[in-house]
């Protein structure tokens, strides 16, 4: 009796984010409930220019992939063995290889660093982790995990009328969508071994107490009370999968003949519970970590098929006033992103925003065209990248108030001086 006892109903406190294995789901909203959220979560969601230390994503990524790991080899067991394994445990099996496929995409994807230029949040469970970390985790559980293009673009696109997001944090919108997959999976999966284990208990105990025995009835009571009373010196709850399981054990027996039938009856008049209620509960928290487990596979093969780069530049609002205000549109991918590189690069090392960066480039090209008779000048110092990725660079960095870091010094003394600098830099290192 002692076996089964250790299968209490979880406590779930609010704490950080990997202090629960409450898997990532909230109410369902509709379209246009997501996009109301997304404006919500906006105003909400505040940044810290120094954010508290947190458990890095990559461990946290580590830890999930060795119990989803963990989780397949004992579900295969469980089926080897001849026991039956819940729907959700059987997606998992049957997709392990397109997990394996995503973990590995989320380290090759996730540097050390990766997210250490990205806006922090200062406040509430995710405190210290990047924003889009916040936005993906709302996105994914108030989804249930079904990652749909176009009310991820909606729901982008409602957050950036409240909060422009930085062009960083677009890109890793992605990646970030992985991660809370693979959380949310991990979730499910502690979700699914705990009530397994709860089920095989209450097969073992039923088959102790089920099969034929030359021992007494009155003995078995007695043996049965014993445990009876073992338990009612704990203060937990029997879990619902325990009790689910052990009640289809024993249907249609006459409850007379087994006093098992009656214990169970008796602990759950003592929890304020019916088995009938208690089965139905299980039945439905089973089917409902069947669906979240069907959409998380879903959405990881959706994730791996979209074209992110076209998503971020739908969503881009530097993409979208640069296209306004000139001929960003019609260049090629490489050179709009030379133009994005360096407006994030401006941002940094000044006290602009991405977009105030994008309205000083406009500005000056503007007022350069003005100020010229000549069609060809005025052409060339017309475009935003003259100032962005051009001659015309110096001039807006001295208009923006941008600080190249150290490095940036040392790459711009190396590129002036050429090869000069580079051996006075390397006879400089030996020496020391």
């Amino acid at each position: 009796m002692k076996q089964f006892l250790r299968f209490v109903r979880p406590h779930h406190a609010f704490a950080a984010p990997w202090d629960s294995t409450t898997p990532v789901r909230e109410e369902l909203f509709s379209a246009e409930r997501l996009e109301q959220h997304a404006g919500s979560l906006a105003l909400a969601q505040k940044v810290t220019s120094i954010p508290p230390k947190v458990v890095s994503l990559t461990r946290r990524l580590d830890a999930n992939a060795q119990t989803l790991l963990s989780v397949y080899r004992a579900s295969a067991s469980a089926l080897a063995n001849n026991r039956d394994i819940v729907p959700a445990a059987a997606w998992l099996l049957d997709n392990y290889h397109l997990i394996e496929s995503q973990i590995r995409e989320i380290r090759s994807d996730l540097p050390p660093g990766y997210y250490r230029q990205l806006p922090k949040l200062a406040s509430g469970p995710f405190a210290g982790y990047p924003r889009v970390f916040g936005i993906a985790w709302a996105f994914v559980a108030h989804t249930d995990s079904h990652v749909d293009l176009a009310n991820l673009h909606t729901f982008i696109s409602a957050y950036q009328r409240v909060q422009p997001l930085t062009i960083g944090e677009l890109w890793a919108v992605a990646i970030t969508l992985r991660i809370v997959l693979v959380e949310n999976l991990r979730r499910l999966a502690d979700q699914m071994i705990s009530e397994q284990t709860a089920r095989d208990a209450a097969d073992d105990l039923a088959a102790k107490w089920l099969a034929p025995s030359d021992q007494p009835a009155a003995m078995a009571l007695d043996t049965l009370s014993e445990g009876i009373r073992t338990f009612n010196s704990h203060k937990g709850a029997l879990a619902e999968p325990f009790i689910a399981q052990l009640a289809k054990r024993v249907r249609g027996l006459d409850p007379r003949s087994s006093p098992l039938i009656g214990w169970l009856e008796e602990q759950l008049r003592l929890q304020g519970e019916t088995i009938d209620e208690v089965v139905q509960h299980a039945q439905q928290r089973q089917g409902a970590a069947n669906v979240s487990v069907r959409n998380v596979i879903t959405s990881m093969r959706l994730v791996s098929s979209i074209d992110w780069a076209e998503l971020f530049e739908s969503v881009s609002l530097v993409d979208r006033r640069l296209g306004q205000h000139s001929g960003f549109e019609q260049l090629d991918f490489p050179t709009r992103n030379q133009y994005r590189s360096a407006i994030e690069q401006l941002a940094r090392g000044s006290k602009h925003s991405e977009l105030e960066i994008v309205d000083a480039a406009l500005a000056l090209s503007h007022k350069t065209v003005a100020s010229t008779d000549d069609s060809i000048e005025a052409a060339r110092m017309g475009d935003p990248g003259y100032f962005l990725i051009g001659s015309g660079r110096t001039t807006l960095e001295q208009t923006v108030g941008f600080a190249p870091s150290p490095r940036q010094r040392l790459r711009r003394t190396l590129i002036h001086y050429g090869i000069s600098s580079y051996i006075v830099t390397v006879a400089a290192v030996t020496l020391c």
